[in-house]
């Protein structure tokens, strides 16, 4: 937003009509000129008296409209509830459902941090349920009404959070950064849990800007620093064949569940597919020879949020794929003991009508809590007491983290590994460093027979 202090203000001039007279205060900013015209002369006056206050007080005016910043202000006071449901619903189509869900936890832990008043405040589980499921839940608030209880929250925190416009003031701002460092039960968020939240407070506060509720973006304006995030994988989580083999032999005796899930495990660790994609799957995505090496082609990804945060109501809702544009795919090659998975799953198990190859128990689509219940106990029953209790493949998704750091021990380039994990080449040698073993012993050999001879003096 552009200012000038080069402000001319004329006498106010009268236009005699037939009618009526009109009252118009005449003014210039940066030699652009403004005409303002009013009913009666003491409205004229008035405006006009406005306009000599702010330029003897030294104020900027603005060139675009001609105001002083003041006068802007005053006319564009938002409150900062109405205003973050405004920026929820412009966001709303253009986010996928877990960007949804992520972007309304962080607005809920900022808006906790601009409350004014503690007379008459609900509870925070009232406040935060009112917060994120309903004022920033698009779906909900357009189709249905609050419960009572719920409607009283949102009334009383329309009525004691601050203004947009208070987040100008550096106080207010990195209080609202402050809360997105604390989860719901006080302890301390995830460094790229508060990352996340952080980014979503930049783009509201660049929105805030685009309406010229601010002139500039406060997230960014002061220094206030995020902590640290750790994006290498931790070795420890990582399985070799051996444990692999006997967890995938685990998942197999979980009734009534596992037999169904033996090939989606056996997805995450033999092609490092993400949970969503092997959800997905379907079976014209499969090129299976009878045996040995086959080919998987990946279309889309259906990751689970809840139905609250889809557009279609379901829990999951498909979308394109990892870092690609929707209708772009992905082949990944199907290992002799995946081809032999896949073809015993579906020679058992079949698919759904539209050719998914899992499902839940009851039908439809597979839900996380049941392979996370899966996996528990797969984990229980084939791991050491030790194992168990350690890192190791606590969670589904480190079979991929064990696929990938096996293709890359086995020595597969790493661009050819960011294309079938879905990475790119940079990103995956920062997550998967750690997980990379031989490479220092290798090293020193090279540097030895470089230096030669020279090398034991």
């Amino acid at each position: 937003m552009e200012t000038s202090y080069d402000v001319r203000i004329w006498k106010t001039e009268v236009y005699s009509g037939q009618r009526r007279s009109t009252h118009t205060v005449r003014w210039s900013v940066a030699g652009r000129s403004w005409r303002q015209p009013h009913k009666t002369a003491a409205l004229a006056d008035a405006f006009r008296s406005d306009l000599v206050s702010a330029s003897r007080r030294g104020e900027a005016f603005v060139v675009e409209t001609g105001r002083p910043i003041s006068m802007e202000r005053a006319e564009r006071r938002v409150g900062w509830l109405p205003f973050a449901h405004e920026y929820v619903s412009m966001k709303w189509p253009h986010l996928a459902p877990n960007s949804r869900r992520n972007t309304a936890r962080a607005l809920t832990n900022a808006t906790l941090a601009l409350i004014t008043s503690e007379r008459g405040r609900p509870d925070d589980a009232t406040l935060r349920k009112a917060l994120t499921a309903w004022a920033f839940n698009v779906r909900a608030s357009t189709h249905g009404t609050p419960p009572e209880q719920i409607a009283r929250a949102l009334s009383w925190l329309e009525r004691n959070t601050r203004e947009v416009g208070e987040l100008a003031e550096p106080v207010v701002v990195r209080a609202v950064l402050d809360a997105l460092a604390v989860r719901g039960d006080g302890g301390r968020a995830a460094p790229a849990s508060i990352a996340r939240q952080r980014g979503v407070v930049v783009n509201l506060g660049e929105y805030a800007v685009e309406r010229r509720l601010l002139t500039r973006n406060p997230v960014t304006a002061i220094a206030w620093k995020i902590p640290r995030t750790v994006r290498s994988v931790d070795k420890r989580v990582v399985v070799n064949a051996a444990q692999a083999r006997a967890l995938l032999a685990a998942v197999g005796t979980q009734k009534p569940s596992g037999p169904g899930l033996v090939a989606f495990f056996g997805l995450l660790y033999y092609a490092a597919l993400r949970p969503g994609e092997a959800v997905t799957l379907r079976a014209p995505d499969l090129r299976l020879p009878d045996q040995g090496w086959g080919e998987l082609l990946l279309t889309g990804s259906t990751p689970e949020a809840g139905a609250s945060w889809t557009d279609n109501g379901r829990r999951r809702e498909e979308r394109e794929l990892k870092h690609r544009a929707r209708g772009e795919t992905r082949s990944v090659p199907s290992p002799p003991p995946l081809t032999a998975l896949l073809r015993a799953h579906l020679a058992e198990h079949g698919t759904t009508p539209d050719g998914r190859l899992f499902r839940g128990v009851r039908g439809g689509d597979l839900p996380e809590g049941t392979y996370c219940r899966v996996w528990r106990k797969a984990r229980a029953a084939a791991l050491t007491a030790d194992e168990f209790a350690s890192p190791l493949v606590r969670r589904p998704y480190d079979l991929r983290h064990a696929a990938v750091s096996t293709w890359l021990n086995a020595g597969v380039p790493s661009t050819q590994v960011a294309e079938w994990a879905g990475h790119s080449v940079g990103v995956l040698h920062q997550i998967y460093a750690k997980c990379i073993v031989g490479q220092e012993d290798a090293a020193r050999e090279q540097i030895a027979a470089a230096l030669g001879d020279d090398s034991g003096a």
